[in-house]
């Protein structure tokens, strides 16, 4: 009988996390990250079983290498918290071959069809536990293969169309962020 586990986690700066480590670790690579010059080496890491990336039509092609993936998701991000990936992690009670197909589909479906770009590996320690990391990107890529922005700000108008200014200062208005994609709620 399958057991049925989902665990959905951010990778943010703001908690010490880096996506450039965490794909490193899950992939079993050595990635050096050029946001802080720190050398991940996981390559003595045993029990992964296959590593893909599955991009969007719109990536550039240089981001089928994960390190230069994940390393241009940390250069994006200025933010000392900002939110880098999220990663998705699907244990799987199948063969290998339907385990590997299954989950690129759900990836191909879920998240490259709508913009994601996704990184998966499937760790297989032949403990029992075999399961599927997935981490993907938490920006949009813009037609011209640059990324776009998350969010903007919109200011709120009042009932003429007017910017409703605060109340401490004569070019200050009130704003709110509008999530340029819906994937970030």
């Amino acid at each position: 009988m399958a057991i049925y586990h989902l665990c959905i986690k951010i990778i943010s700066r703001g908690k010490g996390k880096s996506a450039v480590a965490a794909s490193a670790y899950r992939s079993g690579e050595k990635i050096k990250n050029e946001y802080d010059g720190i050398v991940h080496d996981f390559t003595r890491k045993g029990g992964i079983a296959h590593t893909e990336i599955l991009l969007p039509q719109n990536a550039p092609e240089e981001f089928s290498n994960r390190s230069v993936l994940w390393n241009s998701v940390e250069k994006i991000e200025k933010s000392k918290n900002a939110q880098l990936a999220r990663e998705i992690a699907l244990p799987k009670e199948l063969s290998r071959e339907k385990q590997i197909n299954l989950v690129r589909e759900y990836v191909k479906e879920n998240f490259v069809k709508v913009g994601m770009c996704a990184d998966i590996a499937l760790h297989d320690k032949n403990d029992g536990n075999p399961h599927a990391h997935i981490l993907r990107t938490m920006r949009p890529l813009n037609e011209d293969k640059t990324w776009g922005a998350k969010s903007k700000k919109e200011y709120i108008l009042d009932e003429n169309g007017e910017k409703v200014k605060l109340k401490n200062g004569n070019y200050n208005y009130k704003t709110r962020k509008i999530n340029t994609v819906d994937w970030n709620e």
